[in-house]
């Protein structure tokens, strides 16, 4: 697919709804896979992605039997084998599948609430369902972690991820869920120690998730996997040091404790910018930090931006993981101040940089940020 493609277009085009047409017209001779293609895609360019996902569903719901479970044999015979159970990450699978999980909610969230969780079951395992999940744990919640807890022990690490990408408190496009925050974490608890990255990063992600409304919980979680000692030491680095990457950023000094890094380091701070910067150009800055010798510094650095109205907005980034070494470590960075971006638009006037080290701000500079040349 060209680059110029929108995402959408990648993810839905002909040939996506074609394959799936195929898909079910060869485990159901009644199924008119024309017909299906036609109806999907007389609509289809017009709408957004998660538009798209709703059309094929309801088509899909027009071609297949009424009762759920006279179209859950068609469903289950048309699925492809399940994605590769040997790997560990990046096997995320084909989106066209996700319209099956939106059909299967559409039809079974009232009246076959465990035949539904079984195809999701399936389905999962050849493209995530952690959207469709969403509905049946607000409607059924004790009765979806119940499922949930053969789901964490399960064989393919698809439908393992599943149990935590789809309780997730703030799933990027997901549906919002009514848990508490803590309900997951017996979850959680088992699938830390997962051997598959895919599974442990949806955890990390959970976690950074609620670590946004109640950090302490996150924090206290993670001190009992340490000495809990079912993940092996790398890899629990690698997921506390990913999840705590919220508080990080906003400079938590139990987060920064928990990842080696001491916020009352004693350290002399100098930071050297430009009195004047022009939209489009670089801010082209330095620092250096002196103290003692083998000492990690996490260094970031925050950019406060003029925004219209006279109001001021902070954009946190990184700049350096590293040690002390010899008593001085010295930094640059260039900051492309960038006058075509969509997402934020730059505003001239006054603006500053400030220099956070393991979570505290330590030195700041003044520039004035002139209009494009």
């Amino acid at each position: 697919m060209a680059s110029g493609f929108s995402l959408k277009d990648q993810l839905f085009n002909r040939d996506k709804v074609r394959y799936l047409a195929g898909l079910f017209s060869a485990a159901d001779a009644g199924f008119d896979a024309a017909a299906f293609e036609a109806q999907v895609m007389a609509d289809l360019p017009a709408l957004e992605l998660k538009q798209r996902i709703t059309l094929i569903a309801g088509v899909l719901a027009e071609h297949l039997p009424a009762s759920l479970p006279d179209a859950a044999p068609v469903l289950l015979r048309a699925l492809p084998p399940p994605l590769d159970p040997s790997l560990k990450d990046g096997d995320f699978g084909d989106f066209i599948f996700a319209p099956l999980g939106d059909y299967v909610a559409r039809r079974g969230l009232e009246d076959h609430r465990d035949l539904s969780l079984d195809l999701l079951e399936e389905i999962t395992q050849r493209f995530s369902m952690e959207w469709a999940i969403r509905p049946f744990l607000n409607r059924w919640p004790a009765e979806v972690l119940a499922r949930m807890e053969g789901w964490a022990g399960h064989s393919s690490y698809h439908v393992r991820r599943l149990v935590s990408e789809g309780t997730r408190p703030r799933l990027p496009w997901g549906e919002a869920v009514g848990l508490a925050l803590a309900d997951p974490l017996p979850l959680l608890d088992r699938l830390h120690g997962d051997n598959a990255r895919f599974v442990t990063r949806s955890v990390a992600n959970h976690l950074n998730d609620i670590a946004k409304k109640e950090p302490a919980l996150v924090m206290d979680r993670l001190e009992r996997w340490q000495a809990a000692g079912a993940q092996t030491r790398k890899e629990l680095d690698w997921i506390t040091a990913h999840a705590l990457r919220g508080l990080v950023k906003s400079g938590d000094p139990r987060a920064m404790k928990m990842l080696g890094y001491d916020p009352d380091l004693e350290l002399d701070t100098r930071i050297q910018a430009p009195e004047e910067v022009r939209i489009g150009e670089a801010l082209d800055f330095s620092c250096r930090l002196q103290g003692a010798s083998g000492a990690p510094v996490l260094v970031d650095y925050i950019l406060h931006f003029q925004r219209p109205a006279g109001k001021t907005s902070a954009k946190v980034f990184k700049l350096k993981q590293a040690k002390i070494t010899g008593g001085t470590l010295e930094l640059a960075k260039k900051h492309k101040l960038k006058g075509d971006a969509t997402t934020f638009r730059l505003v001239p006037g006054p603006h500053r940089v400030e220099l956070m080290v393991n979570g505290r701000v330590r030195a700041e500079a003044a520039f004035e940020l002139l209009p494009e040349a």
